[in-house]
Formats: C-alpha cells, structure tokens, sequence
C-alpha cells in the first residue's frame, strides 16, 4: 500500500516547529498520504466524512480530533458528508519541536508517552474534542512566544485526557524517508536549490550515482520521478508564499523556479486541484513559528 499513497511535502521549513492552517471547505479531496511530521487534525461539522488512519477507516461524528504520527498513512474523504462548511484546523509539527532531552523531564513525559502512541493515530474523546476547541480555534491568532506556550499547554492536555482510542494495528515504519544518508542529501539539495533549473546529472553525482540508478533510487524511496519530487517541492514553496506573502503568482512562480507562468499553473492545479489564486483565496488563517 506503502508505493500507492502520496508522500506529502508539507510546507514547514527546518526553521519552523510547528504550521497552523485554518480553513473552511467543502470536500476532501487530498489523496491518502504519508510524511515525517506529527499532524494534529480537527474537524467541525464533517459528519459523514470518512477517516483512514493506517489499516483503520470510520465514519467520523460532528467533531473529532486526531493525532497522526510521522509516516503513518492517513487521509479523509467526503463519503457521506453533505455539509458546504466544513470547518477544519490543521497542525504539522516537526518531529524535534520538543528535543530528546527535554522530553525526558518528567514534567513533559505525558507528552512524550502520547508522541510515541500517535505511530498508531490517536482519537481523542468527544468531551476532550469539546474542551480544547475554543482554544484550537483562537490559536492561529496568536502570535509569538504566546502562540508557542499554548499550543505546548494543548499538547500537555491532551496527553493527559481521558478515553483516547489507538486507531491503526499497524505503526510507521522506522525506516522511512528521513532515514537514509543518501535521500536526506539529496532533500537538503533540493531544498536549497529548488529555486534554479536542477539537472538529474548534478543530482546524480551528489549521491555517486548514474541518472539511471539515482532515477529508480528516487522513485523507490519516494514513490515519485526526481522532476515530480523537485516539482512537489517548488510548489510546498509557492503554497506557503501564495498563503504568506502578498507577492503576485508571476512573482511566487519565477521564485520557485519555474519557467513561466503557464507551466506553474499547470503543475500547481494538478498537485492541489486548484488554481493558485484558488488556493490562496482558501485559506481563511494560517500561522507559523520560528
């Protein structure tokens, strides 16, 4: 199943801990997915919706709030959901936003305990959905040091609530897509350079490969053609200029490396469904920390 899902290329940079989105939609139609981050996931009057979490699927209710752990297979579906306002919070989270030695304090150890079960996904109680949403719902409009506090505070809840429901039998490979040398190069490559033309011989002798070898490493680990992979990448890029800037889609097009308008589009619509202009009207709210 592994080879058939859609490795995401979220929008958080090595200088973020965390990314809040916020938004008001009517379908669901990113593909089941997998990456490296944490994701934090509540939705608002989605009855009906179906969520897939590793080898779990179910109907979800009125509301519902779900940790999904690094690697761990996931998405939702419309299936039955009629509702034209579905409202939706999404939370990625890098893997170190709490390090090693921080987490082996005892105050965070519920915390830790709660990141290590999240291999399985995590459903979270109604009432625990419930109590934490007005604060969900405030959090992308903070800022700073209060936006980071809180969001620690709603992790440390949560870790302590009442009635969590492991989802998935099965876990996150330990092995996954962070885990090589060589495709960890070739990601930091890609993420310095993505803004200028890439060629595959370039890429191929930073990992002492030839094309044809780099090509089926590549598609093997990521499950995608080295120009989709790099493509993905630019276009990660452009999401987060088109949501955070207010730069015009010419602009964001030529920062992120392609070469004219009309090749962005195209890619950007195939990789989204929907045009740039669509995606950036979409957003309702969106924050980082660095």
């Amino acid at each position: 199943m592994r080879d058939s899902v859609h490795r995401e290329i979220t929008q958080l940079s090595k200088e973020d801990s965390f990314l809040v989105y916020e938004r008001v939609k009517d379908d669901f139609d990113f593909p089941i997915h997998f990456h490296p981050e944490y994701e934090l996931n509540f939705i608002y009057k989605g009855k009906g919706v179906r969520r897939i979490i590793g080898d779990h699927t179910a109907d979800i209710s009125d509301v519902e709030l779900v940790l999904v752990g690094p690697n761990l297979i996931h998405g939702w579906e419309l299936n039955k959901c009629t509702c034209k306002e579905i409202y939706e919070i999404t939370v990625h989270i890098q893997q170190d936003l709490l390090n090693e030695k921080m987490l082996s304090r005892r105050i965070f150890k519920s915390i830790k305990d709660m990141m290590n079960r999240s291999r399985h996904g995590i459903l979270f109680s109604h009432d625990t959905t419930m109590e934490v949403m007005p604060r969900l719902m405030v959090l992308p409009k903070l800022h700073g040091i209060k936006y980071f506090l809180e969001f620690v505070s709603i992790l440390s809840d949560l870790a302590s609530s009442q009635n969590q429901t492991l989802l998935s039998t099965q876990f996150s490979e330990i092995h996954d897509f962070q885990n090589s040398e060589q495709i960890k190069k070739v990601y930091e490559f890609i993420q310095e350079n993505y803004h200028r033309k890439i060629a595959l011989k370039e890429i191929s002798q930073l990992v002492n490969m030839s094309p044809v070898s780099f090509n089926r490493f590549i598609k093997k680990r990521t499950g995608k053609t080295f120009i989709s992979y790099v493509n993905d990448t630019r276009i990660s890029y452009a999401s987060r200029l088109l949501i955070e800037s207010d730069k015009s889609i010419g602009e964001i097009s030529y920062e992120c490396g392609f070469n004219n308008i009309a090749n962005f589009n195209r890619i950007f619509k195939k990789s989204k469904n929907c045009t740039p202009t669509e995606f950036r009207r979409e957003f309702v709210g969106m924050q980082r920390v660095l």
